[in-house]
């Protein structure tokens, strides 16, 4: 139950902080667009946990925030970077789809990511640091030419990388029987990977596969292909959502945080007092958040140079 405890306080603060920038750009005070993970949480918080956050590298994409927070817990950075604020994480110049911080990195154009993720691996490999890389993509990148060529060199150079699908049932709106042939759970068979699937119903299955996962890649350097089932409850980007209510309201019933609010309180912990907490946390960060100051244009140049180096 303590495990289930500290993951549903994180899948929580996702939750609660996504909410939040639907409200803020609602309300024009973010810079840029935005997509949330609602729904997706227990992907985030099951596999980043499951890392050494020490050593290896996270890639994600543009529905990046509950990677970012299971992964550092920067909640002022989050808010503060998607505001255009100095103080963010990236100085606000990234946004919600370019945020860095360590060995976490992010890209809105999903194809794009796997082959740099990929020759991540391979420059960790070379350097036998014992790294593994993990790249996020969703099941409609699997669309894309370049992440086959990217399956195809990590097998052939057998590289310490896990490709994590995040299979939410749609491409931004397209119906996964509408854009997908054949069976997803096998697509990086062809390449000799190794596949697992998972349907992400419980946060702690999540996280004891994908630690299982990483032992096995760290330990014989070589790529695993990874598909969770999950569903997003949110629109793809705030209000583009073109499913029935019907549908939204019977996935809502099976949302796994919910799911797993009612197992805690099944077992008497107290999940009020966890929520508290989150909510002064996540107010805490927002108000300091707001509180920052835009940079100045003359310094975005000197100061997006210093942070390449």
């Amino acid at each position: 139950m303590e495990l289930n405890a500290c993951f549903y306080a994180q899948m929580y603060k996702i939750r609660r902080v996504e909410e939040t920038l639907l409200n803020l750009f609602s309300e024009g005070l973010l810079s840029g667009t935005t997509h949330t993970c609602i729904g997706q949480e227990a992907c985030a918080v099951g596999v980043i946990n499951a890392i050494d956050r020490n050593k290896d590298i996270v890639f994600s994409n543009h529905r990046s925030h509950g990677h970012y927070i299971a992964y550092c817990n920067d909640l002022v950075g989050l808010f503060a970077e998607l505001m255009g604020k100095e103080i963010g994480t990236c100085g606000g110049i990234g946004g919600s789809q370019h945020l860095h911080r360590g060995n976490f990195y992010t890209n809105g154009i999903q194809g794009g990511i796997v082959p740099v993720a990929t020759g991540m691996a391979f420059a960790e490999k070379v350097k036998k640091t014992g790294s593994v890389t993990v790249v996020f993509i969703g099941d409609g990148t699997l669309g894309q030419g370049v992440v086959y060529e990217a399956f195809n060199i990590a097998s052939l150079w057998q590289l310490p990388i896990v490709f994590i699908v995040e299979a939410n049932q749609y491409a931004q709106s397209t119906p996964t029987h509408l854009h997908l042939a054949g069976d997803i759970n096998r697509r990086a068979e062809p390449y000799n990977i190794k596949s697992y699937s998972i349907e992400v119903m419980d946060v702690v299955k999540v996280y004891t596969t994908t630690k299982g996962i990483i032992e096995l890649v760290r330990r014989d350097i070589k790529p695993v292909f990874l598909v969770l089932h999950t569903y997003r409850l949110a629109p793809h980007s705030k209000g583009d959502d073109m499913r029935s209510r019907e549908e939204i309201d019977e996935r809502s019933r099976r949302d796994p945080l919910i799911m797993l609010r009612k197992e805690l309180i099944d077992n008497s912990i107290d999940v009020e007092h966890m929520e508290e907490d989150v909510e002064k946390e996540v107010t805490a960060a927002l108000e300091t958040a707001k509180s920052g100051s835009f940079m100045k244009p003359d310094e975005f140049y000197s100061r997006s140079k210093r942070r390449q180096i």
